[in-house]
């Protein structure tokens, strides 16, 4: 039965009382579970990792990988994905030759694919995704790696539109299409991960908020409060579904360079662990902005 709502009126009730039976009434979802379960070609699952060709996108899916988990990276770069799924196809050999495990179940039948699409093309980000799901069915993890840097001068009044569209389109608005078009049936499967590449610069409290990079902080502000939102709108992990954010720190990759402080692998540590930890509503938490494994004020 659906949870009482607070009391209202007019079309803002009706509003409220169809979306909570969206996700709170007893439909029938046992087909979209089965069939969620159903595909013998990843018995753990398979994760869509964007930005999957290099940086943090790839070190997340080298780790996914290392935990049995089939992967389908996208990217922007033809050339560049190409390497990648190369690359991590053999190591998803290697690991199933070296029997690794992920919940004490053996690792068989790694696989690796590859979309090329640019996420700022909103529509074919759209149609690849579609594409996706429609042909390898809902995927347990949904890890967004995706993102770019605004020019070190872009400041609140000094940013013209053209940067400011281009960081928000990539940070902000290809989350949001990702999210839409996917999550839905994850949701409806009670059965899913969504880790979100966030940054701690996006938050609104804590060291490091004093201004400048304003397209950047902004778009990851932005994201900060679409996981937050999401995560409550799906119920806080208590109908299967975990929606969490990640500022991964400074880490060596083309857009932290090659003097930060730590490793793509090291920066997508948590990430992994994210997609892949046990979690027991009503004890664990999820919702939330998180750093080395630990939840960071938002």
């Amino acid at each position: 039965m659906p949870k009482a709502l607070p009391q209202s009126s007019g079309k803002h009730s009706q509003y409220l009382a169809e979306y909570e039976c969206e996700y709170e009434c007893e439909s029938n979802v046992s087909d979209v579970i089965s069939e969620h379960n159903s595909n013998s070609n990843f018995p753990n699952g398979y994760a869509i990792v964007t930005g999957g060709s290099r940086g943090l996108g790839f070190a997340t899916a080298a780790g996914l990988i290392d935990a049995g988990i089939s992967v389908v990276i996208i990217g922007k770069d033809v050339e560049r994905l190409k390497t990648a799924k190369q690359k991590l196809s053999e190591q998803a050999i290697s690991a199933g030759s070296n029997n690794n495990s992920i919940n004490n179940q053996s690792v068989k039948k790694v696989s690796v694919e590859s979309r090329a699409v640019d996420v700022a093309d909103t529509l074919k980000f759209r149609e690849v995704l579609k594409e996706i799901t429609t042909t390898l069915g809902v995927p347990k993890i949904l890890m967004l790696a995706h993102g770019v840097m605004s020019e070190k001068m872009s400041k609140t009044l000094r940013t013209n539109d053209e940067e400011w569209r281009r960081v928000l389109a990539i940070n902000l608005d290809a989350v949001f299409v990702a999210l839409n078009q996917v999550v839905p049936a994850m949701a409806d499967a009670r059965d899913g991960r969504v880790v979100v590449y966030s940054a701690c610069l996006g938050r609104m409290s804590g060291p490091g908020n004093a201004g400048g990079l304003a397209p950047y902080r902004i778009s990851k502000a932005g994201v900060n409060a679409l996981v937050r939102n999401l995560a409550h709108e799906t119920g806080m992990g208590a109908r299967g579904l975990l929606v969490d954010a990640i500022c991964p720190n400074h880490s060596r990759t083309d857009m932290g360079g090659p003097d930060a402080p730590r490793s793509a692998e090291e920066g997508a540590q948590t990430a992994i662990w994210l997609a892949t930890r046990n979690f027991e509503p009503g004890k664990d938490q999820t919702g939330l902005l998180w750093e080395d494994q630990q939840v960071v004020p938002w």
